[in-house]
């Protein structure tokens, strides 16, 4: 499955917004990558062999959103930590964005969430 929002060309600027970067307190960086035509993806990465559980991002629209890649999955080589197939997002306003996921961050992974 391919979203338009992983179309955009590395250059185009406008195509990543940086939601949360939490680099030097606890190692995670999220960020969400829109297409032209407004589509996006919600990136979240994990830099440490620690697992994030309750790990809050914020996100632009509420709704549910689905896991479409998990680098932790077994297909991998991992150990399936995650967020199952899909999450709803909370009521709860985060980083100055209207709505916001509370996530599994497995350990030294990477996750591509999508709204459904």
């Amino acid at each position: 499955m391919e979203a338009a929002a992983q179309k955009l060309r590395p250059a185009e600027a406008a195509g990543a917004v940086t939601l949360n970067v939490g680099i030097f307190l606890n190692s995670v960086i999220s960020f969400v990558r829109t297409a032209r035509d407004g589509t996006f993806l919600v990136v979240v990465l994990n830099f440490t062999p620690v697992p994030r559980h309750g790990y809050r991002i914020g996100v632009p629209r509420a709704g549910i959103y689905r896991e479409l890649f998990n680098s932790d999955s077994h297909h991998y080589g991992g150990g399936d930590l995650g967020n199952a197939s899909t999450t709803s997002t909370t009521a709860a306003p985060h980083m100055g964005l209207p709505a916001s996921l509370v996530l599994t961050l497995p350990p030294l992974a990477g996750l591509i969430l999508a709204p459904v």
